[in-house]
């Protein structure tokens, strides 16, 4: 059989998805709605100008183009029911329905199905009135700063703040000056977590979850995790803080439970199911879900996967994932890097030449397109999210050279890139693993508040000149030699200063 398949998008997760599903032996031709000039003529790979937003027409196109299934890339679509609208008129299509899109189309949604089920998420309120929501926020008994629409905002609608002030302010800026529009007219407020944050993803047929290998996320703009946040500046896979004993926990505890807790309310979940986690001390929690890949995690996840996706993607959509669970390949890790346009995630200029795409390809690495564009017959910028290197390596360390590789073989004017993804993986991975910070009686949460506090101080004083990585065993070093103390008024201090 040769099949011909249809992804909806135009970023770099979609021609990810195009890039593996056309390595399959069953898939004749996969086009790509409205993708973008890496998806424009590549071997089995092409654009079509049919419109996403009108279902029927849609639905027209993939019966008279012979489409076997359709697969939904961005959440908008999702949450606008294409999935149902599709499948009514008699047209497969992998993801969740509008009414399980849920999970991620409404933040209030989400948290109430967590609390219903049992699922660890951080402490929150969700409100429609500012006054109410500034006034939790001043008398909340845990540090009530993360403010979030409740909506769909581009993956861009969460505001993390530094102080109950800033928090406040945050309020004004989404719900009165309607800085994300009508996403913004519910949020929630919740508690903010202290840990690191992984990405953990999984195919679903409604029933069976299939864990993907655990990635993370890089949402800041600059190196060193500073700057505004941006829809991803990069990512990488495997990540090695989250063992497989705790990927089992949180299958368990989270991606399970939201299944079931989905087919139990009426609603099955199908698709792919995305939580990004904080690692608590006290355990996994949801900082959120996503009823979709995460781009870019996709661009490190899907290289990552042994098994032919066209058949994982049959496979969930007749309900048979428990008889053909995929397979990764082991001892395999990718990091993907961000190329942006210069200003972005603000205002940026389009039309402006890329060069180099060729050369880093015959590096070995996978260059995946997303704003881009052809005019003339020549790649141009066209988004704000350029296109992403992609370096699958026998060591991160290793993928992360690769990366730097291609981002330098890759040219256009005002590109902005990270040269640090996957990092902090790096500095885990050479830790010594005989005794762990938790054998030694050192509690990492507290360690990572008493970093966040200190940093001001190692900024304005000439005494702590560290990078940021070492920040935490050098500020252990300053407590335990009485440089720094605990003022009266409960803030880090250097201990001349009280």
């Amino acid at each position: 059989m040769a099949a011909r398949v249809l992804v909806i998008g135009n970023g770099g997760r979609e021609h990810t998805l195009a890039w593996k599903l056309a390595q399959s032996r069953h898939v004749k031709q996969v086009l790509v709605a409205p993708g973008n000039a890496g998806t424009a003529d590549s071997g089995k790979i092409s654009n079509t100008a049919i419109s996403v937003s009108d279902h029927s027409a849609l639905a027209q196109f993939c019966k008279e183009e012979d489409i076997e299934f359709v697969v939904v890339g961005p959440e908008a679509p999702l949450a606008a029911g294409i999935v149902g609208d599709l499948a009514a008129a008699g047209v497969r299509c992998f993801g969740p329905t509008a009414q399980a899109a849920q999970l991620e189309s409404s933040k209030r949604f989400a948290k109430e199905f967590m609390d219903r089920h049992g699922i660890p998420t951080a402490r929150w309120r969700a409100f429609t009135e500012p006054e109410e929501a500034r006034g939790f926020i001043l008398s909340a008994d845990f540090p009530a700063l993360v403010v979030k629409a409740s909506g769909l905002a581009a993956g861009k609608g969460v505001i993390v703040a530094e102080s109950r002030e800033e928090a406040c302010r945050a309020v004004q800026e989404i719900m009165q000056d309607k800085a994300f529009g009508a996403a913004g007219e519910t949020i929630v407020i919740e508690e903010l977590l202290e840990g690191e944050e992984v990405s953990c993803l999984c195919f679903t047929d409604g029933r069976t979850v299939a864990p993907m290998p655990p990635a993370q996320d890089h949402k800041r703009l600059l190196e060193g995790d500073r700057g505004p946040n941006t829809g991803g500046m990069g990512a990488y896979c495997p990540a090695p803080q989250v063992s497989k004993d705790l990927l089992l926990k949180i299958k368990n505890a989270i991606l399970q439970r939201t299944v079931d807790g989905m087919q139990q309310e009426g609603t099955p979940y199908t698709g792919v199911l995305y939580a990004g986690v904080m690692l608590t001390r006290d355990g996994p929690k949801v900082l959120e879900f996503n009823c979709r890949f995460g781009d870019p995690e996709c661009q490190v996840i899907l290289p990552l996967l042994k098994s032919d996706l066209y058949e994982v993607i049959q496979s969930t959509l007749d309900g048979l994932l428990c008889a053909a669970p995929p397979l990764w390949l082991e001892n395999r890790a990718a990091i993907t890097v961000v190329m942006a346009s210069q200003g972005y995630p603000g205002d940026y200029a389009k039309g402006v030449e890329v060069a180099g795409i060729a050369e880093a390809q015959a590096l070995g690495l996978e260059v995946f397109q997303a704003g881009t564009a052809l005019k003339d017959g020549k790649v141009v910028t066209s988004g704000g999210r350029v296109l992403t290197v992609t370096a699958i390596r026998d060591t991160l360390v290793a993928a992360l050279e690769g990366a730097k590789q291609g981002l330098a073989a890759i040219k256009f004017e005002g590109a902005v890139y990270r040269k640090d993804i996957g990092s902090r993986a790096i500095a885990f991975l050479q830790q010594p693993r005989g005794l762990t910070y938790k054998d030694s009686g050192v509690d990492i949460a507290a360690g990572n508040l008493l970093v966040k506090k200190i940093k001001p101080l190692a900024t304005l004083s000439e005494r702590v000149k560290v990078a940021e990585h070492r920040i935490f065993p050098a500020a252990l070093q300053l407590v335990a030699s009485g440089a720094v103390r605990l003022g009266e008024d409960g803030q880090l201090c250097w201990a001349q200063e009280e």
